[in-house]
C-alpha cells in the first residue's frame, strides 16, 4: 500500500479521514493524496461568461488556501501530501483520480445517513462506496490512535467473493493484524442448514487456496444485523466487506450490505468491490 487518497471538504469528518489515513502512511510508508471537488458548473469556466468566470477562480484559490490551514497537522510530518483541486461534480470520477495517481486505498470521512435521506439521496460516502475500484475505508469518528489489529471479515462465501477475500487476507498480511472470518445465516436470505453452510464454506476455502483459516457461523434476524451484532462481541479495528457497487433500480430495490454497513456502522470499515 503506497498512495492514499483523501477526499475532503474541510469538514470535521474530512479530518477524521484525513489523520486515520495519516496512521496509516506512516505505518505503510505510503504518500497521500488530498482531493477537494468543487462541484461548479462547467459554464461558470466559460471565459465569455466573465462574472462568473471569476466566481469559479475566486472558489478555486479559496480552496487552495483552505488547504494550508487544513493540512497544517503534526500528524502529516515527514509524510508526502499531494493536493488536488478539481471541478469534479460526480463521485464516480473518483475512479479517474484512483487510476490516474495509482491510488491503493481511498480513506474517507461520513456521518452516514438515514431515512428519507438514505433512500433518496444517500450519503457521498455511499456514492464512493458503490462506484470505486479501489478499497474504501470509512470513517465516522475521531480515531488519533488507529491500528489494524484485529479484522472482521463477513461474505456470503459464493465463489464471486473469492478476489475480495484474497484482497483483504492480503491486507491482514499487510498490516500484522488477525483475520476473523464470518459467515452470517439468516431465516429469510438464502438460509442453509449447518451441513450446507460447513459445505459452502469448505468449497470456498478451497476454491480459495486457503484451507487452514476457520469460519464462523453467526445466526441472526439479518445479514446487517448479524454483522453488527457479531462485531459487538470481540475488539475489533476494523469490518471488512465486500459490496457489489450496484446501481440504478437494482440499488433501489436490493441495495447492498457493504454500503448499508458503512452508512450504520460506528467503526471504520472497509469494502471491497466485487
Amino acid at each position: 500500500m503506497k498512495h492514499i487518497l483523501v477526499p475532503v471538504d474541510f469538514s470535521n469528518h474530512s479530518a477524521y479521514a484525513l489523520e486515520v489515513a495519516a496512521g496509516i502512511a506512516k505505518q505503510q510508508n505510503a504518500e497521500i493524496t488530498v482531493l477537494h471537488m468543487l462541484g461548479i458548473s462547467e459554464a461558470a469556466f466559460a471565459e465569455e461568461e466573465f462574472s462568473e468566470y471569476e466566481e469559479a477562480k475566486y472558489f478555486m484559490g479559496l480552496a487552495k488556501k483552505k488547504f494550508r490551514t487544513f493540512l497544517d497537522k503534526p500528524y502529516l510530518k515527514d509524510i508526502t501530501i499531494h493536493k488536488i483541486v478539481q471541478n469534479y461534480k460526480v463521485f464516480n470520477e473518483l475512479n479517474n483520480v484512483a487510476k490516474e495517481q495509482n491510488i491503493d486505498l481511498i480513506v474517507m470521512g461520513s456521518h452516514g445517513s438515514t431515512g428519507f435521506n438514505e433512500i433518496f439521496v444517500g450519503s457521498n460516502t455511499e456514492k464512493v462506496v458503490r462506484t470505486s475500484n479501489v478499497p474504501v475505508l470509512v470513517i465516522k469518528e475521531p480515531n488519533s490512535n488507529f491500528t489494524i489489529n484485529n479484522i472482521l471479515f463477513a461474505c456470503s462465501f459464493s465463489e464471486d467473493m473469492i478476489p475480495a477475500f484474497k484482497n483483504v487476507k492480503l491486507m491482514a498480511k499487510e498490516f500484522s493484524a488477525q483475520l476473523k472470518l464470518i459467515y452470517i445465516n439468516t431465516p429469510y436470505q438464502d438460509f442453509l442448514s449447518t451441513p450446507e453452510g460447513e459445505d459452502r464454506i469448505a468449497k470456498f476455502m478451497w476454491k480459495a487456496g486457503d484451507t487452514q483459516s476457520k469460519v464462523e457461523i453467526y445466526n441472526d434476524r439479518s445479514v446487517e444485523n448479524g454483522i453488527l451484532n457479531f462485531s459487538k462481541t470481540e475488539k475489533f479495528d476494523l469490518l471488512a466487506l465486500p459490496t457489489h457497487g450496484r446501481k440504478g433500480l437494482s440499488h433501489f430495490l436490493l441495495g447492498s450490505i457493504g454500503e448499508d454497513i458503512a452508512n450504520h456502522a460506528r467503526l471504520p470499515v472497509m469494502t471491497f468491490k466485487i
